[in-house]
Order: structure tokens, then sequence, then C-alpha cells
């Protein structure tokens, strides 16, 4: 087997003989006003973003990506995407939409991906020849335009010829990438967690020595592989003893790739802080959140909670990562909640201690006893190990924050030599004003638990309602971080700030360190949304200069 065929299976492109494809649109954007933009949105189908001219950005569940000319993005359904582009010229850019079907897998029938799209080239692509896709993007637009169905039909054909020339294009990238390849060895331990897997085996897969294997991707994921296996298996027991089917332990443990009861039971109490028999019992705890701040406090105590506020982005997002619809979506109105609350039968009730609250905390305790998180007096740790308290599972959340520190020590090394002793900034675009972020926000994260300094006086700003591009300017930051409310209002400003001029002398601007991160649901000051903020600061900032 040659090296070229090897690494085919691992990237998995034999996904390809069960799936098919299907041009939905094209759209190129010119010159005119040299700016092409697309608004917040969660994808439906795939698309494909090529830049043959212009600058810009894109980012993709949080994560910033820097768009140039010759660039492109393949995005998947259920992704949560924004960009802007500026300075087009007649190259233009491209936005293709296409549907990826795949066998439904107990038949022949195709089905169209929606969700957990397997498409084999996601996410950023270089092309090794922008001249080629270029001119193939031209003769599809070309041919897709037309009322001639046959020529529409060449546009299809020269569609598939496009996902071949990229598909190609990766694969060629990824034999000297070592990040890419650690990113199969994750994904292949995935696919097949549940029966022995050794470290040889991974290292052929990632074609490293297995020493070298081991070296990189412990620094890469701050732990070992043969330990990434265990926290996935776990992980995936969680999945099936949060179910209404009730396994038995053994069964459970045999399903996930352990054959020993008494190491099963060790290796979960060691990544989930309690007892498998403890971890049941609370699952089928019925645990309400009646506030938005309190969501992200019982997700880090590994609950799904079985009512939460309807208003909260907890609707998509959460409920794709957690593959669950068994959470009642509680209204903003007290007396419809409140109703609502009493047909869910909660065990218990969890919200927040906030001014005006508590006439109507004491309502909900005539359902379920409840817990109000003293918000204002304490920090983010402090909340979590108080809920933690109060529903008797202390451990669990001592057993997250020590994970959460570990991951926090790692992404300071990881990023280290692209921040450098740079001095941060993150603030806010609100409406039409702008804000500077202090430490009772998610600032946290980044100047107490990355330990990135900000610019001396920038504390004498940190949550005011509004602060000035002058302000801004003489503090003198190397970086800044912009949080985008997501209302028109917000978009509006963020657009109408970065074409002023003393916007575009700060130091940060000049020296092109402007990062953006989607203000839902990265914004709340809560355990579960810190720990994917150490995510995106990695995403950001890693072996990036």
């Amino acid at each position: 087997m040659s090296d070229t065929q090897e690494h085919a299976e691992v990237i998995p492109y034999a996904v390809l003989e069960n799936m098919s494809f299907r041009l939905g649109d094209i759209d190129r954007s010119g010159s005119g006003s040299g700016e092409w933009s697309l608004r917040m949105q969660f994808l439906e189908s795939h698309m494909l973003l090529f830049m043959s001219s212009g600058q810009g950005w894109l980012t993709v569940d949080g994560r910033f990506v820097e768009l140039r000319p010759g660039s492109a993005y393949v995005g998947c359904p259920g992704q949560l995407i924004e960009a802007a582009v500026h300075s087009l010229d007649e190259r233009g850019l491209y936005s293709i939409s296409f549907e990826v079907f795949e066998k439904d897998g107990t038949s022949d029938d195709m089905r169209i991906v929606k969700r957990n799209s397997r498409f084999p080239s996601p996410g950023e692509i270089v092309p090794v020849s922008p001249v080629s896709v270029g001119v193939l993007c031209e003769a599809i637009c070309e041919h897709w335009q037309s009322e001639d169905r046959l020529r529409r039909f060449g546009g299809q054909i020269r569609f598939l010829e496009l996902l071949h020339t990229i598909m190609q294009n990766n694969l060629s990238l990824q034999q000297n990438d070592y990040d890419a390849s650690l990113e199969y060895v994750k994904d292949y331990i995935e696919l097949h967690y549940k029966r022995k897997i050794t470290i040889e085996e991974l290292a052929k897969v990632a074609r490293i020595s297995p020493r070298h294997f081991m070296r990189l991707f412990k620094k890469r994921y701050g732990c070992s592989a043969i330990d990434y296996v265990a926290i996935h298996r776990i992980k995936q027991a969680q999945m099936l003893m949060r179910t209404d089917r009730q396994y038995r332990l053994k069964d459970i443990a045999r399903h996930v790739g352990y054959q020993d009861d008494i190491y099963f039971r060790r290796k979960f109490k060691q990544v989930s802080g309690i007892p498998p028999a403890a971890f049941i019992r609370n699952s089928r705890q019925k645990i309400a959140a009646c506030h938005s701040l309190a969501l992200g406090t019982l997700l880090a105590l590994q609950i799904i909670p079985c009512a939460a506020p309807d208003s909260h982005p907890w609707t998509d997002y959460y409920r794709r990562k957690y593959a669950t619809d068994k959470v009642t979506p509680l209204s903003a109105a007290e007396p419809a909640r409140r109703e609502q609350l009493r047909l869910a039968k909660p065990d218990y009730i969890v919200t927040v201690d906030v001014p005006a609250s508590g006439e109507e905390n004491a309502r909900l305790d005539d359902i379920a006893p409840v817990y109000a998180i003293p918000w204002q007096d304490n920090d983010w740790r402090t909340h979590l190990r108080l809920v933690a308290q109060f529903l008797r599972r202390t451990e669990v959340a001592e057993a997250w924050l020590d994970r959460y520190e570990r991951k926090a020590e790692l992404v300071r090394e990881q990023i280290a030599d692209s921040v450098k002793k740079d001095k941060l900034l993150i603030a806010r675009v609100r409406g039409e004003e702008l804000q500077v972020l202090g430490l009772r926000s998610i600032a946290a994260v980044f100047h107490e638990d990355l330990r990135l300094p900000h610019p001396i006086g920038a504390e004498q700003l940190w949550d005011r309602d509004t602060v000035s591009l002058e302000q801004l300017s003489e503090l003198e930051a190397d970086r800044l971080l912009i949080i985008v409310d997501e209302d028109p209002q917000s978009q509006a400003g963020w657009k109408s700030l970065i074409r002023r001029r003393q916007w575009r002398l700060l130091r940060a601007v000049r020296n092109g360190c402007v990062d953006l991160l989607p203000a839902s649901p990265l914004i709340e000051y809560t355990a579960f949304t810190h720990e994917l903020l150490l995510d995106e600061a990695s995403k950001l900032w890693r072996d990036r200069t």
C-alpha cells in the first residue's frame, strides 16, 4: 500500500463510496461595492467559499479564520457561521451551496445530510493552484446561470470536478501536516474506541514514530492518546446512562470496550468524578434551569436540564452538542413558566439571585426545592461549587475544576509563542456602544486563567456602559478581542466602527492583531462557556504569529 493510499484511509475518503453531491446554487460577488458579508447564521446545507480576491474573516462556531485571496473554506450544516470581506476586485468571490447525500445504512436509499456531516475535506483549504480553482468556479457559474438544461448539467459535472480538486489538494497538504495527522488520529480513536487500541497502531495511522507521536499528542491535547481513548469511552458510557433504557453496568462496559468491570468503574470515577452508579442516579434526577446563567453551571456538572429558557441559544447549540430533545423550553412570562414547571415536575430548580427575583423564586419553591445562585457577590468558580453543594455533586465539581486548570495550563503553553507578552484588551459591541470587559466577565478567562496581561489603565474602563475610540487608543493594546452582539443594531454598529479612521489607527488594528468571537453562546460568565473559551483561545492563537 502506498503512503497516499494509507493516508486516504485515515482521512476517511472511503465514505465517498456511500455519498453523492448536488450543486444547490452558486453566487459570485464582484467589484461593485468591493464588499461582501454573510450574517451570523446556522448553515442549513454545505457551503464552499472561495476567495479569488479581497481580504476578510470568517468565524465558524466562534473559531476565527482569516480569508485571503486564493483561500477556500468548506462549512457543514449546523455550524454557526459569519463572514465579512472587503477589497474585492473583478475576480470576485464565489459562494457555493451544495447538498450531500449519504446511504441510510439499513438500505440503499440516499438521505440528505443535515447534521454530523462526514464530508471528507471540511474546514479551511489553501489550494495548490488557486487559479485552477478560480477557473472551475467561473465555469460552474457560467453554466449554472444558463437556461439550457444541458449546460446546467455541465455545471454539475464541473462542480464534482471542483470537489475532487479540493479533496486531492487537501490530501497532498495533509501528508506533511502533523497537526492534521493528530486530528485524524483523534477521529480514528472515536471511530474504533470499542476495540483494543495500541500506541503503535495510532502512530502508524499518523505515520509518525511511536515515541514522537506520544510526545506530539500530549502536547496538542494535554493527555496521552491512551487517556483520550478512556475519556471518549466514558463519555459514550455516560450517553447510554442518560437514556431511559436501564442497561446493566457490565453491558455498558462491554459496549464501550472494557471487559473488566472493576477497571471500568475505576476509570469512570477517574474521568467523571463519581462512580457509575452515582452518575446513573444523578442522571435520573430532573433539574430545571430557570435562568440562562444557571444553564452553563449545570452543564459543567454534567447535568442536561429537563427545562431551560427558550430564548437561550441552547435551543440549537446545546441540543446539537448533547443530541437531546428532552428539554422543555421555558417561557419568559412568569405565569406560563410556572405552569410549564409544574407539568415538568422537576426534582430541583436552579435559578439566579438577582434583584427583583425573590418573590418569583418563592413561588417556584412551591413546585420543587429552589437554589438561587448568589451571583453578584461570587466568582464563577464559587457559583459552580455552591450549586454542586446544593445538588450533592461536589466531587463532580472538583473533578471538573481540576480538568479546567490543567487545560488552561496547556492552552497557556500552546499560545505562548504567538501572543508573547502582548497586552490584550477585550471589547464588546452592543448597539452603537463599545464596552471594555473586566474580570467579572469572560475576560477573566484570558487575564486570570491564561494570564494574558491587559494594558495599564484598562481597569478604569472595565464594565463601563460605553468607551470611546479615543480612550481605547490611549491604552495602546497590542491585541484586541472583539465580541459583536447578534442584533442588527450591533452588527451595523460594528460595520460603522471599523470604517472610522480612529479605528484603523489603533495599534492592534495596524498590526493585524484583531480577533472576533461570537456573542452567543460564549459571552456568559459561567463554567461551561469558560471551558469553550479555552478551546477558542487555542484555535485563535496556537502556532499563529
